[in-house]
């Protein structure tokens, strides 16, 4: 918790169970670390000096919930986010799309959209990959980011410089228009991606996918609580389906048996 205001532990638990209760939003799940960055990030907009003066702000100002619930979502993404981890996720589409005449291919959470539009051009992009059998899932618990997702627009700005996520593609300007800093996703990229909500931690697994991304997403969630996430996901493969986490996560101990190593280097495991 932030040393700046000194408060208690009771104050800063009571606003969490006021935001699990009310806002709907599971904290237990997440480590206080990142749940007091996002929240005290809300406060300084809102200009609360107290955990308590913030809880009275998420009960009497209209919104307030809504952009709480939107900050605490996992949306640090970006278009081929960490370069050197898609060789990996380039191979796996190769094989799925040349031994399966469906491949489905779930990004949880997909944030603004960036991640499942990358598999997309990837799939495009790339003569080996037959884009044709290819469907793609983003998933994600903020309404907001989706509706970013769903319509493709992306701005450069002083921390995001798109032109440069797009790097990996051979030539962009088939897949994104741009027009000064505004990037819009074609519709020949966006034909292969559907975006819906859905709780990768308290939601119900999907089904019969063929590879699964959950990538950067662990490093916030407290380690006794990863082991439903990857039952969700364990329950939502196929028998011989792909997972790909973070290059810089790794599977919790209990589901060594469940998940088998096929590409250590970059993080990709199949189902056992």
């Amino acid at each position: 918790m932030t040393d700046s205001r000194q408060e208690s532990r009771e104050a800063f638990d009571d606003l969490l169970g006021y935001i699990q209760r009310e806002v709907g939003f599971e904290t237990g799940f997440y480590n206080d670390a990142y749940l007091d960055r996002r929240i005290t990030a809300r406060m300084r907009r809102t200009g609360a000096d107290s955990y308590g003066e913030y809880r009275d702000q998420l009960t009497t100002e209209d919104g307030e919930a809504e952009r709480l619930l939107d900050s605490l979502s996992i949306n640090v993404t970006g278009f081929f986010r960490n370069p050197e981890a898609w060789t990996g996720i380039q191979d796996v589409l190769r094989r799925l799309t040349g031994e399966r005449r469906s491949v489905r291919v779930w990004s949880a959470p997909c944030a603004d959209g960036r991640e499942p539009y990358s598999l997309a051009m990837l799939a495009l992009d790339d003569d080996e990959i037959n884009a044709r059998r290819l469907s793609i899932l983003g998933t994600d618990i903020s309404d907001d980011s989706l509706n970013v997702a769903r319509r493709g627009i992306y701005e450069t700005s002083q921390t995001t410089d798109i032109g440069e996520e797009l790097a990996p593609l051979a030539d962009s300007t088939s897949y994104v228009e741009q027009d000064g800093d505004r990037f819009q996703v074609k519709d020949r990229v966006k034909d292969f991606v559907e975006f819906e909500n859905h709780d990768l931690i308290r939601g119900d697994p999907k089904r019969d996918f063929d590879l699964v991304l959950c990538r950067n997403l662990l490093i916030y969630i407290d380690s006794e609580y990863k082991v439903p996430i990857f039952e969700t996901i364990e329950g939502s493969l196929r028998g011989d389906g792909y997972l790909v986490i973070g290059m810089t996560e790794t599977l919790p101990h209990e589901c060594r048996d469940t998940f088998e190593p096929f590409d250590k280097r970059h993080r990709i495991y199949r189902k056992a």
